[in-house]
């Protein structure tokens, strides 16, 4: 894998089968390389900045109608060139921007991974959009409503403190043990505990 190991993988999943072991509930661990290709970022930064370019060139200099346009598609090119690249790419996205497509890839995880058809409501999705830089936490109903509002924010917050200081896969540990902890306290084991939903570690790759 690009960008988590098969062994971070795997200890991720470990995590996940020990925290269902105390708990009818479910847990869904999913990790995406990014939420978003934003391939039209760079084409609208580029043609931003190569509108300001004959401007200056208009005012203080002589030069013909031809020659500007000439400068201005090589800036375009340039800075689309520039921009291409995933890292600056990633760099020019608004935040708010970025914080929505994580926000909404989450969302459709949950639909896709059937979290919304496990048995009491109980199913809770751990996402994580590397590129974002975003951790989402989305619970179902069952669950839900019976912790403290903000449980699952300060949840995302901690872990997305362990990212920050490099300590990514503790972080996704730490979330679905103390995800685990509140299922097992609402929803602990039946008699009849069908496992519904895959234990290991889900990749999104671009």
């Amino acid at each position: 894998m690009s960008f988590i190991s098969d062994k971070d993988a795997e200890r991720i999943s470990e995590a996940i089968t020990n925290a269902e072991r105390t708990t009818s509930g479910e847990i869904v661990a999913v990790i995406a390389e990014q939420s978003s290709r934003y391939e039209h970022i760079p084409f609208l930064w580029a043609a931003l900045l190569a509108l300001i370019v004959p401007w200056p060139l208009i005012h203080f200099t002589w030069m013909n109608v031809q020659l500007i346009f000439l400068i201005q598609l090589i800036v375009f090119f340039a800075l689309l060139a520039l921009a291409w690249h995933p890292k600056v790419r990633m760099a020019l996205v608004p935040k708010a921007i970025a914080n929505a497509n994580a926000r909404r890839r989450a969302s459709e995880q949950f639909i896709a991974q059937n979290l919304h058809t496990t048995t009491g409501r109980t199913g809770v999705l751990v996402f994580v959009s590397v590129a974002e830089q975003r951790v989402e936490i989305i619970a179902d109903s069952g669950i839900d409503a019976k912790v403290p509002k903000g449980t699952w924010q300060s949840i995302v917050d901690d872990f997305t403190r362990e990212i920050a200081a490099g300590h990514a896969v503790d972080g996704f540990v730490h979330a679905i043990e103390r995800i685990g902890v509140l299922l097992a306290e609402h929803f602990p084991p039946g008699s009849i505990d069908p496992n519904e939903l895959p234990d290991h570690l889900i990749v999104l790759r671009t």
